[in-house]
């Protein structure tokens, strides 16, 4: 009795153990194929360059399968009628895999049936960076030898997009050079230089908001600014909220509320993050270089509405006007400061919110009047306020409240904001 009892233990254990190697990816047992994940190296063993080519679909999202060399694309599931989406990571100082690379996977084959196929480099981009960068242009020749053998197959040369993330965008730059700019699209991330046909700022491209600010936060100082690229890109995927972007000279004319269209060059339509057909936008030609620019919440899903708002006093002043103006919805608040310079009647800022203007409650204003012992400030404004929603083209006019406000000094005064849905 107790060698059965020992048998049927074992047993269990043996099919527990099973089950959770299937549960941890070791093996698809549904798909019948091994599930192959990112190589780990350390610092020792991560100068040398071994590329693995990971296939995700949408049957298997959560289970890489290796392109084995030669032949292997013919025998995978890599499907030839479907565009093909090529994520090239960066420098792993750790030599660990990307912890954001399931997320992203996971992203576009949810927007999307597509191949998609995970770059795994990290063996190369391990260690010191100068080794990683020497390491750069092979990856490139051996990416772009793997998208020759799929132009062999047929696979149009326009359907394979390339996103790169930080190092990775510099290999998928080059990537691209090397197929002589016939990929269908390249959108990499983290630089704030130009480079591309259009290049998103999002808060300017500098600080983001919701990153910590001291270098206490230690690893999170240094790496939240420049991977929110990532996340946003993420998000943008993942919710129906439209990171809209405007075209502007800098991004303070941008806030200053001196770009509020998207007329020239995208013929009324403005660009968006995201997978959508040429971001969206409309062109006679693809533009050398555009700049475009958006704001973004501190946190996911990261996208906001933008709204210009006005103030116009009733009189001009002999020195600079200053009111807070805040969004109230059910459950946001979002503001944002007006500044008029003497001698001028009217001030404009963008305010970025959370939820589209038609679903502001109220609006609340104050004047930020400054008193100093020697000189004492008005003790109240009248003036008028305005707002409209970007993007904000010649068929659209601000909505302004009915009547003149009266601001008492440093008093919060609110109003119904009555602005219908479209």
């Amino acid at each position: 009795m107790v060698e059965d009892l020992k048998r049927k233990l074992l047993i269990v254990l043996a099919v527990l153990l099973l089950l959770s190697s299937a549960q941890a990816g070791g093996t698809d047992r549904l798909a019948g194929h091994h599930c192959t994940d990112f190589q780990t190296a350390n610092l020792l063993l991560g100068s040398k360059l071994k590329v693995q080519f990971l296939l995700f679909t949408s049957s298997s999202p959560s289970c890489g399968e290796l392109i084995l060399a030669n032949d292997g694309i013919k025998n995978s599931s890599f499907n030839s009628s479907l565009e093909t989406k090529i994520i090239i990571h960066g420098f792993r100082a750790l030599g660990t895999k990307p912890s954001w690379v399931d997320g992203l996977v996971h992203a576009i084959l949810h927007t999307t049936q597509v191949n998609v196929i995970a770059v795994d480099w990290v063996y190369g981009s391990t260690g010191a960076y100068p080794s990683a960068v020497e390491n750069v242009t092979q990856l490139a020749l051996s990416i772009s030898q793997f998208i020759s053998k799929l132009l062999a197959l047929g696979v149009s040369g326009t359907s394979i997009h390339i996103i790169g993330v930080s190092l990775g965008a510099h290999v998928g730059g080059l990537v691209g050079h090397f197929h002589g700019g016939q990929l269908g699209r390249i959108t990499d991330f983290g630089i704030r230089i130009p480079v591309g046909h259009i290049d998103y700022f999002v808060n300017g491209g500098k600080d983001q908001p919701g990153c910590p600010r001291f270098i206490s936060a230690g690893y999170k100082y240094l790496i939240c600014d420049h991977m929110r690229a990532v996340h946003l890109y993420v998000s943008a995927l993942k919710h129906s909220c439209p990171m809209m972007a405007f075209p502007c000279a800098s991004h303070q004319e941008f806030l200053n509320g001196h770009c509020l269209d998207c007329v020239d060059p995208f013929l009324f339509s403005c660009p968006r993050i995201g997978l959508l057909k040429q971001a969206g936008v409309n062109m006679r030609k693809l533009p050398k270089e555009v700049e475009v620019y958006l704001m973004t919440s501190p946190s996911a899903p990261f996208c906001t509405h933008h709204s210009l708002v006005e103030f116009h006093l009733q009189k001009k002043r002999n020195r600079v006007t200053s009111i807070e103006i805040a969004f109230f919805s059910n459950s946001t608040k979002d503001t944002v400061k007006i500044t008029i310079p003497k001698q001028q009647e009217m001030g404009k800022r963008l305010l970025a919110h959370r939820v589209p203007l038609c679903q502001i409650n109220s609006v609340t204003l104050k004047y930020l009047s400054k008193n100093h012992f020697w000189k004492k400030d008005e003790s109240f404004i009248v003036g008028k306020f305005c707002a409209a929603p970007l993007p904000l083209d010649s068929n659209r006019t601000m909505s302004c409240l009915p009547w003149n406000l009266t601001l008492p000094t440093n008093m919060d005064i609110s109003y119904e904001l009555p602005i219908a849905c479209a």
